[in-house]
């Protein structure tokens, strides 16, 4: 059985999918620790653009939505989220039209898994998501999120904060979406050295104090935070990173 090996890139998948479409049996994985039986035969992927542009061409001649879908699940943290994808690719090139809804097929239940446990993250993380501001001016936002998602997250925080600078820093996957006040990208960012304003040391220690009052002895309500935000995202609130 051959196993594909990307490099974690779309362009990377969509080049696997093009060349292991037609085997029988095989896997396409980004993890370099896949687990392989004696027969197993690894071919590391060269990315090639001209595969991926037929393999997108020939997905949205079924469904015009499919490679914005495709591209949602490989940000996924799933350690089989390449697999899932081309088991969905391989049903809609057989069904020849539109799958999303068909959740009678076991490929597709599991693809949507993927896709919402993505779209729920940038859902959460658009109200949740907490900036500090730094001396300079701009704002600041660690997170560590489950899936790879900065760059959607991007769009929605460059339309609230229009006019200001910001950073929203990844620092799991050491990746940082910058914005100017104009434009935004998305580069390197390793460790994070901060200062704070005045004005944000003040409002956080009046946060905390608030925080501390309102959260009654006799009746906490740390099950409901839980439900709100689950508490691996806890370390990045400041009226927790006492406590």
């Amino acid at each position: 059985m051959k196993i594909f090996i990307t490099d974690g890139g779309s362009y990377s998948f969509f080049t696997a999918v093009f060349d292991a479409y037609r085997e029988r049996e095989c896997i396409i994985t980004s993890d370099e620790n896949v687990q392989m039986s004696f027969d197993s035969e690894i071919v590391r992927v060269e990315t090639n653009y001209n595969k991926c542009a037929r393999v997108q061409k020939k997905l949205l001649k079924y469904d015009s939505s499919a490679v914005d879908d495709i591209l949602t699940v490989l940000r996924s943290c799933d350690s089989l989220k390449e697999q899932t994808a081309f088991d969905y690719i391989k049903r809609l090139m057989e069904q020849k039209t539109s799958i999303d809804r068909a959740y009678n097929l076991p490929e597709v239940i599991i693809f949507n898994e993927l896709k919402h446990k993505v779209t729920y993250e940038v859902h959460k993380m658009s109200g949740f998501l907490r900036f500090m501001e730094c001396d300079s001016g701009a704002f600041y936002a660690p997170y560590s999120p489950d899936n790879d998602i900065t760059d959607m997250l991007m769009p929605h925080f460059a339309a609230r904060f229009r006019n200001e600078r910001f950073v929203i820093h990844d620092v799991k996957r050491k990746i940082a979406g910058i914005y100017d006040g104009h434009e935004w990208l998305i580069g390197y960012a390793g460790e994070a050295e901060v200062y704070l304003s005045e004005y944000e040391k003040v409002f956080q220690t009046l946060w905390k104090k608030y925080y501390k009052a309102v959260n009654i002895k006799e009746r906490p309500h740390e099950k409901q935070m839980k439900g709100y935000m689950p508490v691996r995202y806890w370390k990045f609130l400041p009226e927790k990173m006492d406590g």
